[in-house]
């Protein structure tokens, strides 16, 4: 569940912080009051844009920050893990975003770094976000099928019909690709292909060669001054007169008769033994780098042309050696396509059409399973419309063959007759925004039952609902909150007394600036926020009364 939000400096918020209870949370308030400002700082926490337009004047940047505790961690933490980011210890989950106003911002989980991303991957397992508009994703048939296959728990079916579905549209644009040259297109990029093949090929590129080279080039094109400069360290560590070498031959000599009297000389003597040592290895290796430096101009012109080829490939093929292979593989493949259409295409006529084979096969799985479960969803939605006032209403979900796309070979129409004696007509053909609403409310009423978000957020949900209806819903908002953790922003008195929280924000004016607060409404307060939800700013006795009435029936 959503345990903490916390908005800071966001649109007319100045910082505010409000503690989510399990099941249904209301939220209410004046029209403009600031009350989708906190759905839209969880949407931010959950991946969604922002920009500096939402940080309130004066501020330099905004902030929200939401806790989570998680009783099943597992599918987090596995997003959380591949990502590289703490898991959630004892199930808590922190998510921070801020935006600044002089550009970008900082995305936090876990108090480490995260990506957008990984926001919108976590957003999509924890919390299922309805706005007052989103209705209409309702008379989408890819909703529609969304819905039908979580119902139907169809997701490992789904995505074995998408996989051969792609292969088999992979296959069709190859063939299309071969069908799309012309024989004088074929002549022309054959000839092309044909002058680069040859020209890696003759070159022989071989992977560290080209750094090899350069090191070489450098060393024969300066060997003369390497020579000089060998020749002097070697002198001056062990062939001259007065070298390391010599001096500290002297320097033990000396600390071995130290020694005799002052017995901390024996480790003297041991560590200028030790550097005599050291003086004569770096002597050799020094001396077995320069016996290969030769000043040879014949040497040095072939390293230059050798790494005047390796430019010429890099500039036309590739930055690197694996590159420059990688095109080299791709140009052999493409010739090879080429000289040998007709066998190509021969090939992937009959890919295509074992492809197309197990497309079907799959689709009609799909599809005999969607029938199965087109039937429960239909009499499980109708169910849940009845609770919502329509008593009589029949849902049904109709499905038909249609060519393969990528969802599937079935075209989906929800059906629905509000009222009793009328035609069932498809979701498109109903006009009532309010009536779409509960459908809504129904479809995801039957969701939650079948999926493991924990978090469902509604954000006026009842728009154009009378307040009879607003009964219904709130019943059965409430009902959802048995099972889920339920948000839902509200203007109806009917739906906020099911609330078992109650927020109201406010819109006050402090040091001549505008701002939102939250409070957590208990007792008295509840009974004066649902009359004036029911009555306006002036209560009235009978307004409080029927408020508390309500609270009581509720």
């Amino acid at each position: 569940m959503l345990q903490t939000l916390r908005v800071r400096n966001l649109a007319l918020v100045e910082d505010i912080t409000v503690e989510f209870q399990p099941g249904l949370n209301v939220i209410t308030g004046e029209t403009g009051a600031g009350k989708s400002v906190l759905i839209g700082a969880l949407g931010l926490l959950l991946g969604e844009r922002g920009d500096k337009s939402l940080i309130r004047s004066g501020s330099d940047q905004c902030a929200a920050e939401a806790v989570f505790q998680l009783h099943e961690p597992a599918a987090i933490d596995a997003i959380l893990e591949e990502a590289g980011l703490p898991v959630c210890e004892n199930g808590l989950l922190v998510v921070r975003r801020t935006l600044a106003a002089a550009g970008g911002g900082r995305n936090m989980v876990n108090d480490s770094p995260a990506t957008l991303q990984i926001l919108k991957k976590i957003g999509e397992r924890l919390v299922d976000m309805h706005g007052p508009y989103d209705h209409q994703s309702l008379l989408n048939t890819e909703f529609q099928l969304d819905v039908l296959d979580a119902f139907g728990h169809l997701r490992d079916t789904r995505s074995a019909y998408a996989e051969t579905y792609g292969q088999w549209r992979q296959l069709e644009a190859r063939r299309k690709e071969l069908q799309g040259v012309s024989d004088a297109d074929a002549a022309r990029q054959m000839e092309l292909l044909g002058y680069q093949k040859k020209e890696i090929e003759e070159a022989a590129p071989v992977e560290g060669e080209d750094e090899a080279v350069a090191r070489e080039q450098n060393a024969v094109a300066h060997a003369q001054r390497i020579l000089e400069l060998a020749g002097g360290i070697r002198d001056a560590l062990v062939e001259g007169e007065n070298s390391v070498f010599a001096g500290m031959a002297v320097v033990q000599k000396a600390l071995g008769e130290l020694a005799g009297v002052v017995e901390e000389a024996k480790a003297w003597r041991e560590e200028a033994r030790s550097l005599a040592v050291q003086a004569q290895e770096l002597h050799e290796t020094v001396d077995r780098y320069v016996r290969h430096i030769e000043g040879d101009p014949g040497r040095l012109q072939w390293l230059e042309t050798r790494m005047a080829v390796y430019h010429r490939l890099k500039r036309k093929y590739g930055a690197t050696i694996p590159e420059i292979l990688a095109h080299l593989d791709r140009v052999r493949s493409q010739l090879e396509d080429l000289e040998n259409r007709g066998q190509r295409l021969a090939e992937v006529d009959v890919r295509i059409a074992t492809a197309r084979r197990e497309v079907d096969r799959a689709g009609m799985a799909l599809g005999k399973a969607r029938r199965q479960a087109a039937a429960k969803l239909g009499k499980v939605i109708a169910s849940e419309l009845r609770d919502l006032g329509f008593p009589h209403g029949v849902f049904s979900v109709q499905l038909a063959s249609a060519e393969p796309g990528p969802s599937g070979m079935d075209a989906i129409e929800f059906v629905f007759a509000p009222n009793a004696g009328e035609p069932a007509r498809s979701l498109r053909a109903i006009a009532s925004s309010g009536e779409i609403s509960r459908v809504m409310l129904a479809v995801k009423s039957v969701l939650t039952a079948h999926d493991s978000i924990p978090v469902l957020v509604f954000d006026e949900i009842d728009a154009n609902v009378g307040g009879v209806m607003g009964n219904a819903i709130g019943r059965k908002l409430a009902s959802v909150g048995e099972h889920h953790q339920v948000l839902c922003i509200t203007h109806l008195p009917q739906v906020a007394v099911h609330g078992g929280a109650h927020y109201a924000v406010v819109k006050e004016l402090a040091a001549n600036r505008t701002r939102t607060r939250i409070v957590a409404l208990e007792g008295e307060q509840r009974v004066e926020e649902v009359a004036r939800m029911l009555g306006g700013r002036d209560l009235t006795s009978v307004t409080v009364k029927h408020a508390r009435e309500m609270l009581t029936r509720r």
